[in-house]
């Protein structure tokens, strides 16, 4: 089964109180699932890489053996391509925890979209930052 994750991560201000978006939907375009978690005090980037492990979590759970991942950051989505180098300590450890999950799936894509593409995973991260 393959699921679409779009994955969305904000900071108010950088660094500052963040949170994680993340929508699944199947094949068809259907939500299967839609989250997000509040991270503290963190930066946008770590923001960004934690809603991407968090849908890549939520995959695994609902037993994908491929995942299709929407991200609006061109830095998450080009260092797991391997276009970039994860230079930042942070996210290296964050780079390698991406990188091993989606290694259990059969096969696993990365894709930058524009973030008016990505509304649903941006509402979710603001829905948790304004309870906060």
């Amino acid at each position: 089964m393959k699921l679409i994750i779009y994955s969305d991560g904000g900071a108010r201000g950088n660094p500052g109180p963040a949170a994680t978006g993340v929508v699944v939907k199947n094949e068809k375009g259907e939500n299967i699932s839609a989250f997000g978690e509040y991270l503290g005090e963190q930066t946008n980037n770590y923001a960004e890489y934690m809603a991407l492990i968090s849908g890549l979590k939520k995959a695994q759970e609902l037993k994908a053996d491929e995942v299709e991942c929407l991200v609006d950051s061109k830095l998450v989505c080009e260092q797991l391509k391997g276009n970039w180098k994860v230079k930042e300590p942070t996210l290296q450890k964050l780079f390698v925890q991406a990188y091993n999950l989606a290694a259990g799936f059969k096969k696993a894509n990365y894709k930058h979209i524009l973030r008016h593409k990505n509304k649903e995973a941006d509402a979710e991260v603001n829905k948790v930052l304004d309870k906060q």
